[in-house]
């Protein structure tokens, strides 16, 4: 074990360290990436609660498989994907469990990731390009957003909010790079369909 205080080590030490049993480096592991988690979340749901549901299960995922992770991809891309994965399961599970799951939805991993502490990252994670879009218009951009199939808004959200490279959005989601650049397209296209009669000049979304 490592006598130098877990903030003080660079993420890749932290990691190392956790990975060994170190309750310590772990939770500071989880103060450095829980707002990433939860904005990631509640972006790919589009709702507060199952992104705190999902932020959560994601840590417990996290605390179970982290002697998994093998340091070939960033921590940030191998998060993402456990992410999609809790986020897509809940999606299906709640077409047919709506209230039972809505009644039981914290039970299984009460503790420091409860949903008031989760509501309070979102308010302060906003990244520059939705600083700069209109109350109105942002309001129009997430109900496009939510009418997004699951599967082509985890990509855009990965690549255009996120800002992750074709290749990390492909590993995350286990595509192939075609097929993530393919959903993107077809995300990009619906959201500019979407937003035409919202706005004076062409969208500036490319493709």
């Amino acid at each position: 074990m490592t006598t130098r205080s877990p903030r003080s080590l660079p993420d890749n030490e932290l990691i190392l360290v956790a990975r060994k049993g170190d309750n310590a480096a772990f939770t500071e592991l989880v103060r450095r990436y829980e707002s990433t988690v939860y904005r990631f979340s509640y972006k790919i749901c589009r709702d507060s609660d199952k992104a705190a549901e999902t932020l959560q299960d994601t840590f417990v995922n996290v605390f179970r498989k982290l002697g998994s992770f093998d340091g070939k991809s960033k921590f940030t891309t191998w998060l993402y994907a456990i992410v999609t994965n809790n986020c897509l399961m809940k999606h299906r599970k709640r077409k047919g469990e709506l209230l039972e799951q809505s009644l039981e939805a914290y039970d299984h991993a009460p503790g420091q990731f409860g949903p008031g502490h989760a509501k309070e990252l979102v308010s302060v994670q906003e990244t520059p390009a939705e600083a700069v879009i209109s109350k109105e218009m942002r309001e129009i951009l997430e109900r496009a957003i939510l009418r997004l199939p699951k599967d082509y808004r985890v990509v855009f959200v990965m690549r255009d909010i996120e800002g992750e490279s074709n290749e990390d959005t492909a590993r995350a989601l286990g595509l192939s790079v075609e097929a993530t650049k393919s959903r993107l397209r077809r995300a990009r296209a619906f959201l500019r369909e979407q937003l035409a009669p919202y706005v004076q000049s062409p969208s500036r979304m490319t493709a």
